[in-house]
């Protein structure tokens, strides 16, 4: 898929998976605001994305990309429901979305995955220094 960029400003949830910070938000298909995309995205300029996919496999041990997806979002909700690391009500973010995924029926609120990378430039980003401190980085 071609990358897709998306700008908006909205709840974002920041969170470590493994050696990756990632974050995590919801868009909207259509005006009732449902939130049903969901955008799981990692932060690092070098990034694509797919390493998320590579967890879903390596870590969650799923082969089939529906199962893949699902691990994802549970991961990303998982961290939304326990509030960990930032939870930035109010955050402007710039996503490049690398893979969109159709799931075959709602999982977690959500009937498509998008991920790729993630930019933050509102007034509640996270600076270097704190990611690098969620890794275990000196």
């Amino acid at each position: 898929m071609p990358i897709t960029e998306l700008t908006a400003t909205s709840r974002l949830t920041v969170f470590p998976l493994e050696n990756l910070t990632v974050a995590y938000t919801t868009q909207s298909s259509d005006r009732r605001g449902l939130g049903d995309i969901g955008l799981v995205a990692v932060i690092d300029a070098q990034s694509e994305g797919e390493e998320l996919w590579r967890l879903a496999r390596d870590l969650g041990g799923r082969t089939l990309g529906e199962d893949q997806a699902r691990w994802i979002l549970t991961q990303a909700g998982r961290a939304r429901m326990v509030n960990t690391y930032a939870n930035l009500p109010d955050e402007t973010w710039t996503a490049y979305v690398r893979r969109r995924f159709e799931l075959d029926a709602l999982f977690a609120n959500h009937d498509i995955l998008l991920t790729g990378r993630i930019a933050l430039s509102g007034p509640g980003a996270v600076s270097a220094v704190e990611k690098r401190a969620w890794r275990g980085e000196p």
